[in-house]
């Protein structure tokens, strides 16, 4: 059908449902962009590297930063205790 040959009433319809559409979309958009969205997002997926959809703590994961974080403070030491 030719935009000549629609109706008004046809066109008045399908602009009101892009504007719902748009609408929604924009809102989606401002939704994931907030800031609080993005922490909330961020914090559970650390949440989801140290603990499992159970609520078990995944021991690997942890085992590996402790072992990191204990690393570096024995770097650290050892470091000041030459350079003295």
């Amino acid at each position: 059908m030719a935009p000549t040959d629609a109706k008004p009433e046809t066109l008045e319809s399908e602009i009101e449902a892009t504007r719902a559409r748009l609408a929604a979309t924009i809102d989606q958009l401002a939704y994931r962009a907030s800031p609080k969205t993005i922490v909330k997002r961020e914090v559970n997926g650390l949440k989801a590297h140290f603990v499992d959809a159970q609520g078990n703590p995944r021991t690997d994961n942890i085992l590996k930063v402790a072992g990191g974080a204990l690393g570096f403070v024995v770097f650290v030491v050892v470091m000041r205790k030459v350079t003295r």
